[in-house]
C-alpha cells in the first residue's frame, strides 16, 4: 500500500533537514572549554529539551580523549530555553581518572543557566553481561509513521497546530502504541515506538550517541498522562521536563530502527516519572533513560 509522505518531502530535502540536525549537534568551539550551538525552531517558543541533551554530550565529548566514550548523562532543566537564541556550553573538566572521565556542563542563554548536567566517559572494558529481553511488539516495517497518523486527525486539529506538525522532522517515529492526542482515553502508562534518523549518517559513534540523546526526549513524559485520559494537547495541562538521565550500554546506529519501550510507574505531587529502554533490531539493549517531569493541572487555563 502506498504511504503518504510528510507533505511530499523529497529525498534531497530530507537529507538537508537531517544534515541541519547533525550540524546543530556539532557545535562551534569559541574557547578551550566553551562551545556555542545554534537552536532549532520546531514551531514552539520553548527550546526542545532533546536539543540541549544532544549538545551537552557533544560539548563534553570534545574535551575528552577519543578512546573514552560517553556512558551516562544526568542533568536538570532549570529554565525554559529560547528556540530563537543560540546556546553557550561551559564545560568543567571535573576529573580525568584512570578509568573514568567526568565533565560538568552548563547550558547558558542570556546570561542564565537553563540546564546543568554531568557526563561520564569510559574506555571499552570486558566484564559480565546480561540484559532484559526486548518486548515482543510488531516491527516498524508494517507501521504508519507519525505524520500518517496525524493526517487522519487533521479535520479535528486546528490549522495553527497542524502547521507546526507538518514541519518535516529529521527523526522518523512509528508508534506501536496508538494514542490519539486530540481525544485521549485512559490507558495503561506503557508506550512502545520505533524511531530512526530519516536518512544516512556518517560513521561516527559519538554523533550517533548525540542523536540518540536528542531523540530520547520525544514522547517520553507524556506516557505518565495516559492513565488520566489527557495528553500534551489538553489545554489545561502544563508539561515540562525537570530532569533527564540516559545511560549508553553499547554502540548505536541511529540510521537504523530502534525500539523505545517506555513506562511510567508513578505520578503525583504535580510530577510524573517515566523510564525507557532502547533496543536495536537485533534485540540488544543499547540505552536506558529516565525522566521526571512537571504535570500541573492549570484550572486557570480551562
Amino acid at each position: 500500500m502506498a504511504r503518504l509522505s510528510a507533505p511530499l518531502i523529497k529525498d534531497a530535502e530530507m537529507t538537508q533537514i537531517l544534515d541541519a540536525l547533525v550540524n546543530l549537534l556539532t557545535l562551534e568551539r569559541i574557547e578551550e572549554n566553551l562551545f556555542r550551538g545554534a537552536s532549532q525552531d520546531l514551531g514552539f517558543p520553548q527550546l526542545f529539551g532533546g536539543q540541549v541533551l544532544g549538545q551537552v554530550i557533544s560539548a563534553a565529548s570534545q574535551t575528552v580523549t577519543p578512546e573514552r566514550h560517553v556512558h551516562s548523562l544526568h542533568g536538570y532543566f532549570l529554565r525554559p530555553g529560547d528556540s530563537h537564541q543560540p546556546v553557550v556550553y561551559d564545560v568543567d573538566r571535573v576529573r580525568d581518572g584512570g578509568s573514568f572521565t567526568t565533565r560538568r556542563v552548563s547550558a547558558i542563554q542570556k546570561g542564565q543557566t537553563i540546564f546543568t548536567g554531568i557526563a561520564s566517559f569510559q574506555a571499552e572494558e570486558t566484564g559480565y553481561e546480561h540484559q532484559l529481553p526486548m518486548p515482543d511488539v510488531i516491527g516498524p516495517d508494517d507501521l504508519p509513521n507519525e505524520w500518517e497518523l496525524l493526517h487522519k486527525l487533521s479535520p479535528m486539529v486546528p490549522e495553527r497546530v497542524m502547521e507546526k506538525l507538518r514541519r518535516p522532522k529529521p527523526i522518523e517515529i512509528r508508534p506501536v502504541t496508538l494514542v490519539d492526542p486530540a481525544n485521549p482515553q485512559p490507558i495503561e502508562p506503557v508506550r512502545h515506538l520505533w524511531f530512526r534518523a530519516d536518512g544516512s549518517l556518517p560513521d561516527s559513534p559519538a554523533l550517533h550517541k548525540y542523536l540518540l540523546a536528542y531523540a530520547s526526549d520525544f514522547s517520553f513524559i507524556g506516557t505518565a498522562l495516559q492513565p488520566h485520559g489527557v495528553s500534551s494537547w489538553s489545554k489545561f495541562i502544563q508539561l515540562a521536563s525537570l530532569d533527564h538521565a540516559i545511560w549508553f550500554h553499547r554502540e548505536v546506529k541511529m540510521d537504523d530502527w530502534l525500539l523505545y519501550s517506555i513506562d511510567s510507574p508513578w505520578a503525583g505531587n504535580a510530577r510524573g516519572f517515566a523510564r525507557g529502554s532502547i533496543f536495536n533490531r537485533q534485540g540488544e539493549l543499547v540505552a536506558s533513560v529516565a525522566q521526571e517531569g512537571l504535570i500541573r493541572v492549570r484550572e486557570d487555563w480551562m
